[in-house]
């Protein structure tokens, strides 16, 4: 009988060690868990990321700019380059839109200014060209065009910007331009064509800043966007000065 009371006692006595021991490793094996599943879902977000990235690069290289675009109702140009506003002009002195709307204007800029940079025909540019200076980025570009376009009843609009900017300046116009069809017109300064953008690191710098704000802006449409009357100034017109 004594025999069993000290088998007994020196196993009970060691009862608390094991059941510790035994804790300590499952919390340890949950660790591993989480640390292996953690490291998947990086895995499996960086390669989503990067295919994303590859498609988006692709996409932008292959887009080109049309030889002879349809006559829509009006023309719409985001300001970013020069090479913009001369395709815009172009386009509305070859008849391709009835008015045009530069959006994103520095308010410092006053129309002769703005007529003389583009070396646009004075008259055409007097009666036939308004000039949005609220828009601070993209998405107030979109706030201003939409406004824009809804005050003159326009149906279908030439929208002009740089080739590796048009995807995120469709998807944040077409959230607000419901009524009016968008005919984009991408600018190219750059052959980007053929994996051209791999050897150009200013290129892949573009195109990865492009690529994450056009993921931002997704990520945006989960909230509807509402521009409110006080937050939008309508475009300024031709006779406004």
């Amino acid at each position: 009988m004594a025999m069993d009371v000290r088998d007994s006692t020196g196993t009970a006595g060691q009862l608390p060690v094991v059941v510790a021991r035994w804790r300590g490793h499952g919390k340890v094996s949950h660790l591993r868990t989480a640390l292996r599943l953690s490291a998947v879902f990086l895995l499996v977000l960086t390669t989503v990321f990067a295919s994303g990235f590859g498609w988006f690069a692709s996409k932008v290289s292959h887009l080109t700019t049309p030889a002879n675009p349809a006559k829509a109702d009006a023309i719409i140009v985001l300001t970013g380059g020069q090479s913009r506003l001369d395709a815009a002009m172009e386009l509305l002195a070859s008849g391709k839109g009835e008015r045009l709307l530069i959006s994103g204007v520095h308010p410092s800029a006053s129309r002769r200014q703005l007529q003389a940079a583009t070396g646009g025909d004075k008259k055409l540019f007097s009666c036939c060209v308004d000039i949005d200076r609220a828009a601070l980025d993209t998405i107030g570009n979109a706030e201003e065009s939409a406004k824009w376009v809804e005050n003159h009843a326009y149906g279908t609009v030439i929208l002009v910007t740089n080739n590796y900017h048009m995807p995120r300046s469709l998807l944040e116009m077409g959230r607000l331009l419901h009524g009016a069809k968008l005919e984009p017109y991408p600018v190219v300064n750059s052959n980007l064509d053929n994996g051209n953008w791999l050897t150009k690191p200013r290129a892949v710098r573009v195109l990865f800043t492009e690529y994450t704000k056009y993921l931002l802006a997704l990520a945006r449409g989960i909230i509807p966007v509402k521009p409110t009357p006080d937050g939008i100034a309508l475009a300024e017109t031709a006779a406004g000065g």
